[in-house]
């Protein structure tokens, strides 16, 4: 590499301007140039140099390549932040002024416009159905006539559900009851409560309530909670008992 450092009288006295000439590579004959202080620092770009002077020195017009000061280019970038700003306080297109569409549709016999920016269009926006996936209503009822069998082809005998439950809808069952409890309980975290509006009951189809199960609005009481804790309790005690007796069998194959 060849290296020029000559003085620089567009910054104070002291400071050196270098120009590092490449001689290989494919950058050859391409050059790199830095500053130095009267104190031998470095300096690789305008805007550490900038840091450096502070407010001694205005570097708005300071060409770093040349190492000259250059009225022009700070016209030219003060032009430019004058059209930007022209620009930006301009703002975005009247979207009134777009012109309508014209187009032609299957469902249309002759060509149709179509305007989009009206003035007198409001567009209403819900935010529930825009989260959520629409529902198809009484889907349950394709649940109706499968059964359950267990690894020796029996049949599994369902839950009896308290009476306190009365579904409501199209073919309302305990079959439909009892799959539309049991996707409730899978799909939402939040509380089955059953269709609480009474409107429901007269015409389901449309004031149903798709997070609740097809049935009319129930509470539960503690004296409900406690019989099904005593039903889990059973059902854990029944089951330890199996895993222990299959326990004890496969130790006594295991010592044969």
């Amino acid at each position: 590499m060849e290296k020029k450092r000559t003085d620089c009288p567009a910054l104070p006295p002291g400071w050196k301007k270098e120009e590092v000439i490449r001689k290989s590579g494919l950058s050859a004959g391409k050059s790199d140039v830095y500053y130095y202080s009267p104190k031998g620092k470095k300096f690789r770009s305008k805007p550490q140099l900038s840091r450096y002077l502070g407010n001694t020195v205005d570097l708005g017009c300071f060409d770093f390549r040349t190492g000259k000061m250059m009225p022009g280019k700070m016209q030219k970038s003060k032009q430019r932040l004058r059209n930007d700003n022209l620009s930006q306080s301009k703002g975005k297109p009247d979207l009134n002024t777009a012109l309508p569409i014209r187009q032609t549709a299957s469902i249309f016999k002759q060509p149709v416009t179509k305007v989009v920016n009206h003035p007198n269009n409001k567009v209403k926006s819900d935010l529930q159905r825009a989260t959520e996936q629409p529902r198809q209503l009484f889907w349950e009822k394709r649940l109706k006539g499968l059964r359950s069998w267990d690894v020796s082809e029996e049949v599994l005998r369902t839950m009896d559900l308290p009476t306190g439950l009365q579904s409501i809808g199209p073919d309302s069952s305990d079959e439909t009851l009892l799959s539309a409890i049991a996707s409730a309980l899978h799909m939402s975290s939040a509380p089955i409560t059953g269709q609480t509006s009474s409107a429901a009951e007269k015409n389901p189809s449309i004031w149903l309530n798709t997070t609740q199960p097809l049935c009319k609005a129930f509470s539960v009481t503690d004296e409900h909670i406690r019989e099904q804790e005593l039903k889990v309790q059973q059902a854990r005690r029944s089951l330890e008992e199996a895993l222990m007796a299959d326990g004890l069998a496969r130790a006594a194959e295991s010592t044969v």
